[in-house]
């Protein structure tokens, strides 16, 4: 029986980020000619976790355009990753329920992307069980649109791209009190047995990443680290949101169509594989440019090891 936990970070106010004063003069007159229009407002998006500037700009036309910038030289790890995103957004199919991307500048020490601004809005937290629906149906379009993955793109496998995460429960084990982390251990290490596939997965499937527009359809944003993999495993991830804030996402398994004929084993193996990284990034220093990181990864691995614990009939040792 899911209960619920309440969220420690404020919901829709998570970022630290450039805003558009802070873009210098000249890169704000390339981003107006790129949208054709001058800048009357800038709407900074404060949902998230990175400190890359990220605005719905309102032209003086009315007209508005989604905008992300990184300073190569202050910010380049969110630079290269804006670069990243450009390509794989480039490569989705029309079928794909995401933004389209516009224009890339990358020169001047900036990477400034121009991406279709989408009229929607984040899931509602809590999460409720109509912005579960349509979160869930999006992401079954999208892993029937990307079977194959599109051609052109070089992506790991989910397997190689997690290869790592298994021994952040050498952390977990050593730091927390956990009646049963030698067994979620040995089922995290089984994960590259059951996560195969040959879809395009997004990887970070959560509510700041989803628009829920006006007529009840969803987009998926934020197209950084997709890898190829099982078609259900975003639609798994995305349940932990709504796991930790009420919802019986144990009946969204039994039910939902995306999970038909899913091994129950395999979803064990799955959340025991997110826990051990939850646990260990949980612990790592808070970095000034995001200071609800932490937080939210804590709150995502205790949501997690309930859940896994309910599931097993294991105590959680709280």
């Amino acid at each position: 029986m899911s209960v619920r936990r309440e969220y420690p970070a404020p919901v829709g106010r998570t970022a630290r980020r450039l805003e558009w004063q802070h873009l210098p003069p000249e890169l704000r007159a390339v981003v107006e000619q790129r949208i054709g229009v001058r800048v009357a407002e800038a709407h900074s998006q404060t949902s998230g976790f990175t400190p890359g500037f990220a605005s719905v700009l309102v032209g003086e036309d009315g007209s508005r355009h989604f905008v992300k910038a990184a300073s190569v030289k202050a910010q380049r790890v969110f630079a290269h990753s804006y670069l990243e995103e450009a390509r794989k957004l480039a490569a989705l199919p029309d079928g794909v329920p995401a933004p389209r991307l516009l224009w890339v500048h990358d020169r001047d020490d900036w990477v400034v992307l121009g991406i279709e601004h989408v009229n929607g809005r984040a899931p509602r937290r809590p999460w409720t069980d109509e912005d579960l629906e349509a979160s869930l149906a999006m992401l079954a379009t999208t892993a029937e649109a990307l079977t194959p993955p599109p051609a052109g793109l070089e992506l790991d496998t989910f397997a190689a791209e997690l290869a790592d995460w298994p021994a952040h429960w050498d952390y977990a084990r050593a730091t927390f009190v956990l009646p049963h982390g030698d067994e979620a251990a040995a089922l995290a290490a089984r994960f590259a047995e059951v996560t195969g596939g040959s879809t395009l997965v997004h990887t970070d499937v959560r509510d700041d990443n989803i628009l829920v527009r006006a007529d009840g359809s969803a987009v998926l944003c934020d197209w950084n680290w997709p890898v190829v993999g099982a078609a259900w495993l975003d639609s798994l991830i995305l349940l932990i949101g709504p796991r930790g804030d009420g919802l019986d996402v144990e009946a969204v398994l039994a039910t939902h169509p995306t999970f038909a004929g899913l091994d129950p084993e395999t979803v064990d193996i799955v959340l025991a594989l997110v826990i051990g990284y939850f646990l260990k990034t949980a612990d790592d220093p808070v970095p000034s440019s995001s200071p609800y990181i932490r937080e939210h990864q804590r709150w995502q691995a205790d949501v997690l090891w309930d859940w896994l614990c309910e599931r097993r009939g294991w105590e959680t040792g709280e």
